[in-house]
């Protein structure tokens, strides 16, 4: 999931000239097939960067999805981004 994250994240240009950094946390629902669906910031930082934390989180590919009692279920999760200038 880090490497997805890393190779798939672009940080937006209007951030990036603003110094604007933080850590976004994206909340989804994992679907019992595995797609990730309802990705929405719960905690935001700027509009450009919660943009992009919510785009990159709603194309990730399929997880494994939550089992109970042996079948799969969906599960909530939430996930922090952090963007950070170097």
């Amino acid at each position: 999931m880090m490497k997805y994250l890393s190779d798939n994240i672009h940080y937006p240009e209007a951030a990036f000239k603003a110094g604007k950094q933080g850590r976004v946390i994206v909340s989804f629902i994992i679907e019992s097939d595995g797609r990730i669906s309802n990705a929405h910031v719960i905690k935001n930082v700027d509009n450009d960067l919660d943009a992009e934390a919510v785009r990159v989180v709603g194309a990730m590919p399929k997880w494994l999805p939550g089992m109970q009692d042996g079948k799969a279920v969906r599960v909530k999760f939430a996930m922090p981004i952090t963007f950070r200038l170097r």
